[in-house]
């Protein structure tokens, strides 16, 4: 395991956070810029009742499109549930220590 690796494992976040700002307006400090492509959107196959009840709330909510309004649900609960997983890694750490 490389001396980097080593000592990036042991930094707490707060303190990479305060080296990236730190280095924030350091051109010498950043790497070689990376390119991401967006993924294809995926399809998703739905019961026909849950579809319809999908576009009636998307009419509701006077939203342009179902896949925009899906979208918007989906996003909605990624960030809870990922907001959960941190509140219990929290507190199982916390009980560890």
């Amino acid at each position: 395991m490389s001396t980097r690796a080593k000592s990036t494992k042991s930094l707490s976040e707060l303190k990479i956070d305060q080296i990236v700002t730190a280095q924030s307006h350091d051109d010498a400090a950043w790497g070689k810029p990376i390119r991401v492509q967006r993924a294809k959107p995926a399809s998703l196959w739905l019961p026909a009742d849950l579809a319809a009840r999908a576009a009636f709330l998307t009419q509701l909510r006077r939203t342009k499109s179902v896949e925009e309004w899906l979208t918007q649900v989906i996003q909605q609960r990624v960030d809870l549930e990922e907001a959960a997983f941190v509140g219990v890694k929290r507190e199982l750490a916390a009980n560890a220590a």
